[in-house]
């Protein structure tokens, strides 16, 4: 009985103290490579979305080996150690060339830990009738109060910090998961067979390039958002408390977004969600003040708070029962992965190219077209177009 009571605040520390270990690394890094490394925006988005790529690749392979062994805590272990481990050789590499090496070694190991640990926690969920959202929202919190930490340690004691950082609390998560649910086959997702009935699916098809839009830009954010903030003036410090109050403001939207989608409905909270994204983008194309920054941040925990849970049901919903795991896997990738790479890279290329205020407002056209692509699948396409035809 005491085991069960502690399953619940194992996987909430466990998701505190990964997002605490992305949250010391990948939103300061940009800095680190500008500052201390002197690369140029080109370079650095270059090292910047290798992670997404990779991501893409590696994520199948990775499922394959969990559920060929069936020992999905023990792969999240080893992914956990080899990325922390990987991560330090950073610290002391100033070459372009090794740097896209190291990355896309450590992006390799890091790229299984979310979907293993999520596969894991949804297992033990849907077995216990609990709100995944009330677990996912600790990484929130530790993604916050980690690059608020990490900004003022890093104003003192030098940015190498980072890597040191990020290792420990990817140990400290190892002690977690050895006391999380052994459960791993309830959620196995079998790629190729879903996806040759998903791409017969237009609303799916049109919810990916959707994600593909939205979730671009967001990620790719974390990534030039601590550049942005030195930009407008800025201190390291100042870095911190900014993703301090963005990605703070996304626990207690998490929070409410199961009642808020079922009073709503998912269709107006993915518009509105959007449209706030969008508004927040082009806003930073005008060069605001760094208080109006600070003052907007807010925008983020609507905008990624309510559109994660909310399309994370409506794939579920729109897609056949035995390809639902199938469906959330690729609307991943397309998102969290190709999205990323492409607006993290395209970004890289606009910031040498203009400014990191044209990156923004190239991250606004983006979301924009998320948004009229939503609208289509939401308000223009029939309900018949959610699933394949019984030809198929």
């Amino acid at each position: 009985m005491k085991s069960i009571e502690r399953t619940p605040l194992n996987i909430s520390l466990f998701y505190f103290f990964i997002f605490f270990g992305f949250g010391t690394l990948f939103p300061l890094l940009s800095v680190y490579l500008k500052q201390d490394v002197g690369l140029t925006g080109t370079q650095i988005g270059a090292i910047m979305s290798v992670s997404p790529v990779v991501m893409i690749i590696a994520q199948p392979i990775w499922g394959i080996i969990c559920d060929y062994t069936r020992r999905p805590r023990a792969v999240l272990i080893f992914t956990l150690t080899m990325s922390g481990f990987v991560a330090i050789p950073f610290a002391v590499m100033d070459s372009y060339i090794s740097l896209i090496l190291i990355s896309i070694l450590l992006a390799t190991f890091q790229s299984a830990i979310v979907p293993v640990s999520d596969s894991i926690t949804l297992n033990y969920v849907m077995a216990t009738k609990k709100d995944y959202g009330n677990f996912r929202l600790w990484g929130a919190v530790g993604f916050a109060v980690s690059v608020f930490v990490m900004g003022s340690l890093a104003e003192t004691l030098g940015l190498k910090l980072i890597f040191f950082s990020f290792t420990a609390a990817l140990l400290i998560c190892t002690i977690f998961v050895l006391s999380m649910p052994k459960e791993s086959n309830s959620l196995q997702v079998d790629l190729r067979s879903g996806f040759i009935r998903l791409i017969k699916m237009p609303k799916f098809i049109l919810f990916l390039f959707t994600t593909f839009s939205v979730f671009g830009p967001i990620h790719s954010n974390n990534f030039y958002f601590g550049l942005y903030i030195q930009e407008l003036g800025g201190t390291l410090a100042g870095v911190g408390i900014a993703f301090l109050l963005a990605a703070g403001s996304e626990a207690p939207f998490m929070k409410l977004s199961g009642g808020w989608i079922r009073r709503l409905g998912y269709e107006k909270i993915l518009i509105a969600a959007t449209l706030i994204s969008s508004i927040r983008w082009f806003y930073y194309f005008t060069e605001p003040t760094l208080v109006g920054v600070y003052a907007t941040t807010i925008a983020q925990g609507f905008s990624i708070g309510l559109f994660i849970p909310a399309a994370l049901q409506y794939v579920r919903e729109i897609a056949p029962d035995d390809v639902k795991a199938t469906a959330v896997a690729l609307y991943s990738s397309m998102g969290n992965g190709l999205g990323s790479w492409f607006c993290t890279f395209i970004g890289g290329i606009i910031y040498d190219a203009h400014s990191l205020f044209g990156l923004y407002f190239f991250f606004g056209t983006m979301t924009t077209i998320g948004l009229i692509l939503l609208f289509i699948n939401l308000k223009v396409l029939p309900e018949g177009a959610a699933r394949p035809s019984p030809s198929s």
